[in-house]
């Protein structure tokens, strides 16, 4: 006798419970993204509408735009946005001219090559402080050679600790921002580079390129998207970056160092004013995320021509 085997059917899941359930298992991670993150950022965003100036506890309550008004006003404010666009782009274009220049030559094959790739991340691993502070020991002509080495070179007039003077002291933080920040931008490129298509320049030297080319047609198109990417990232951190300024300069001499970042430890640690360092904060954040957008937009477009 055969024996018929019945199945019984299987409830089908609601349409509620399918939509859920990938948060569910993401959940843990987003509950500590807004523990971590976005709560502290709701924080920084109502201390700005208050007055909390810490040696000032009876005038302590809502202000309104008044912190705003006083950004706007405050001429230190405008020289540390300067100085911001000054640090971060410059920083960022040397980093990733030295970078991609880097990365370029660490992926030809040469004897050595995997320890010197290690040893290019090395500046990357050194503590930020460490690194100031060494920086501004070469700075320092009692001690250090840099600035006999400029003065031999007819760069200073005398060798003198360019750190001490207002006019051209932003340029020492920035040499050590540039040599702090190359690795970043070779490893990450590097390895971009190694991810291209040997038989693409195998047929460009057949047809007759040159390297020139090559690296226009084939190699740029191809690292654009993560140049684009990379440099999002390192403009937002080099723009919050303030470590080597703050242990070199401490954004003197007469503030002629301060970028904003910077400025929002002195106006909250130095002058006590939390809510005006949190409306510096939420005006920084608010132009990080409109570069941040921008340049987004650029990758995708750079995505959909190559």
């Amino acid at each position: 006798m055969a024996t018929t085997i019945t199945r019984t059917p299987q409830p089908k899941p609601r349409a509620l419970q399918v939509l859920l359930e990938p948060y569910l298992y993401v959940s843990p991670t987003l509950l500590l993204l807004g523990l971590t993150l976005f709560v502290p950022v709701l924080i920084g965003i109502y201390y700005s509408f208050i007055h909390f100036v810490v040696y000032e506890p009876l005038n302590h309550g809502f202000a309104g735009l008044e912190n705003y008004i006083k950004a706007f006003n405050d001429p230190i404010f405008w020289l540390s946005l300067r100085n911001t666009v000054v640090w971060t782009f410059s920083s960022l274009v040397f980093q990733l001219l030295f970078g991609l220049g880097l990365a370029l030559l660490l992926v030809t094959p040469f004897p050595g090559q995997k320890l010197y790739q290690a040893l290019v991340f090395l500046p990357w691993a050194v503590p930020a402080f460490l690194s100031g502070l060494t920086w501004s020991w070469l700075f320092n002509p009692v001690i250090g050679p840099l600035a006999h080495w400029a003065a031999a070179l007819g760069l200073l007039p005398n060798a003198d600790n360019i750190l001490a003077d207002p006019s051209i002291a932003l340029i020492g933080p920035i040499i050590a921002n540039i040599w702090f920040g190359i690795p970043f931008f070779a490893i990450t490129l590097l390895a971009t580079l190694t991810a291209i298509p040997k038989e693409m320049y195998e047929a460009a030297d057949m047809d007759g390129a040159s390297s020139w080319q090559q690296f226009r047609f084939i190699t740029l198109p191809y690292i654009a998207p993560t140049i684009v990417i990379t440099a999002l990232l390192r403009t937002v951190w080099i723009a919050n970056f303030s470590d080597l300024i703050w242990v070199m300069t401490g954004g003197g001499p007469a503030d002629a160092t301060q970028i904003t970042s910077s400025y929002i430890f002195t106006v909250a640690y130095n002058k006590l004013d939390y809510g005006y360092a949190a409306a510096i904060s939420v005006i920084l954040l608010m132009l990080l995320i409109l570069y941040a957008v921008i340049m987004l937009r650029l990758r995708s477009r750079l995505e959909v021509t190559t």
